[in-house]
């Protein structure tokens, strides 16, 4: 039934209860599954199939790689989609699921190196297609007073899903299902898993399609009211907008390329210098196109709503660009670091690996399992007690003692100890930029705005990916461990970051 409002009158959203928080976001409990799975094990089935640890972080780049490209674009897509009675983010949600479901059930079974990574390229960008319109699904349906209780929701779906996801291979091997395997063989904990996941997964998604239903464009008008047309003309501004900056990126990555090969870089750098050459050029071509009066297209939507960002957005952007740095370090490390610093295993085709692998899934496990619990308990008490910015800062140091912990740590038992910082951490990461971002950012644009976002998650681990084999071969060679002082590092940095971050109604952190 659509709402109608006289002109000039604001509409408010009805209020839902915990079961309808419940309900928008219950698909995340699988996608999460899926992550989980893909974080935990893929080192494992890529070292498995040859790879060497060195190698790692290139063949990892086709996940951070396809967020950059996906997410904007679903966003876009998302905010003008609308398919009757299936809605405008539904369509997203099940579309990738059906895709991500696919490509867990083959990730297993990869003979080769070749086919693990084009699946993990194929999964998570699949991943994405659905994980990105659940951010905005949440603005989308909450009132403004909801937008924190709804993305803590959201946050403990998502601990309680990597929990499934990361513990499940080791309760496999518990209930008597194998855990080694030929050389170049996946073992059948991982294989079970990765198939139990994606039904999971798919299942979890259709209950949010099922059991929700959007706003019509009417009704969202009616909540908005006249103001959401006033949000200015991003191609209108672009348009004016001269083509100096491009020329900078496309030169900054022309630079990098060159550096390359004059410092004897691993050739994964070459990715971060195409990338940079490449934003150039479409920044280019997007104000061009404006500037001839056809900056009604998708390129010149995305880079012009880039550029004009809201400047809280841009603050918390350089927060999370430091936060995800640490966090896929932890996901492409935490394996090798386990396996060679606290069980001694020589290689991946030795059974002392296999078991500290099954160890890594259950502190992964253990992690979201503290955020899931922090998010709906610690966090909402913090924020009401010293506000979401300070609340932030005081998880991302809770994450940076978590990870230095390694250093000090023999018993890999102990390492849960060390987990309880880092999901502390992990529930902040998850729940408060986006608890702080969804009230102030335009309706009609929080698809885009929301996909934007993740850019900044998705870039530090394109750089993580790209450099940080290189730095461990030059500095640190065969000395894994050293990756958690870069991550304590850079959630340090994050904290600091957030002193820049001012929450309308909350003093200075």
């Amino acid at each position: 039934m659509t709402i109608a409002a006289p002109d000039g009158v604001r509409r408010p959203k009805p209020t839902l209860d915990w079961r309808g928080l419940a309900n928008i976001s219950f698909g995340f409990f699988g996608i999460q599954i899926g992550f989980a799975l893909q974080n935990a094990n893929m080192s494992r089935i890529f070292q498995t199939l040859g790879t060497e640890i060195d190698n790692l972080p290139a063949l990892w780049v086709a996940a951070p790689l396809t967020g950059l490209l996906v997410q904007p674009i679903i966003g876009h897509m998302s905010d003008r989609t609308w398919l009757g009675r299936f809605g405008r983010r539904r369509p997203y949600f099940l579309a990738g699921a059906v895709l991500a479901a696919l490509a867990l059930f083959l990730m297993p079974l990869a003979p080769v190196l070749l086919f693990a990574a084009i699946m993990l390229w194929v999964l998570d960008a699949s991943l994405n297609i659905s994980m990105e319109p659940f951010r905005a699904f949440v603005g989308d349906m909450l009132r403004k007073d909801q937008h924190s209780a709804g993305y803590a929701v959201q946050t403990a779906f998502i601990g309680a899903g990597a929990v499934f996801g990361s513990i499940f291979p080791w309760l496999l091997e518990r209930a008597g299902v194998s855990n080694v395997a030929p050389p170049g063989d996946i073992p059948a904990t991982v294989k079970v898993a990765f198939w139990f996941g994606g039904a999971a997964l798919f299942l979890s998604v259709l209950w949010t399609v099922l059991t929700t239903r959007e706003y019509s464009p009417e009704e969202m008008a009616a909540f908005a009211g006249p103001e959401a047309e006033g949000e200015g003309d991003a191609a209108g501004a672009l348009a004016k907008r001269s083509f100096v900056s491009s020329a900078l990126w496309v030169a900054a990555g022309a630079l990098v390329l060159f550096a390359v090969e004059a410092l004897a870089l691993e050739k994964e750098v070459y990715l971060l210098g195409a990338l940079l050459m490449a934003y150039g050029l479409a920044s280019g071509g997007a104000i061009a196109l404006a500037r001839g009066g056809r900056g009604s297209n998708m390129l010149s939507h995305i880079v012009g709503d880039f550029s004009g960002m809201p400047p809280l957005m841009k603050r918390l952007a350089l927060v999370q660009f430091f936060s995800w740095s640490a966090l896929f370090i932890m996901w492409i490390n935490t394996t090798p670091v386990v396996a060679h610093d606290f069980y001694n295993a020589p290689d991946a085709a030795s059974p002392l690996y296999q078991e500290g692998a099954n160890w890594v899934d259950v502190l992964f496990a253990a992690y979201n399992g503290v955020a899931a619990i922090a998010a709906l308990t610690l966090l909402p008490l913090l924020s009401r007690r010293l506000g979401k910015a300070r609340t932030h800062m005081i998880g991302l140091l809770c994450g940076a003692l978590g990870f230095a912990s390694f250093f000090f740590v023999r018993d890999p038992q102990m390492l849960l100890v060390s987990e309880i910082g880092i999901g502390i951490a992990w529930a902040s990461i998850l729940a408060m930029p986006y608890a702080i971002l969804a009230s102030s950012l335009p309706q009609k644009k929080l698809g885009i705005y929301m996909g934007l976002f993740n850019v900044f998650v998705v870039v530090p681990q394109l750089l993580v990916a790209t450099v940080m084999g290189s730095i461990m071969k030059r500095f640190f060679p065969g000395e894994p461990i050293w990756t958690m002082a870069f991550a304590a590092g850079v959630l340090v940095l994050a904290a600091v970051a957030m002193l820049w971050v001012k929450v309308p109604g909350e003093t200075r952190a």
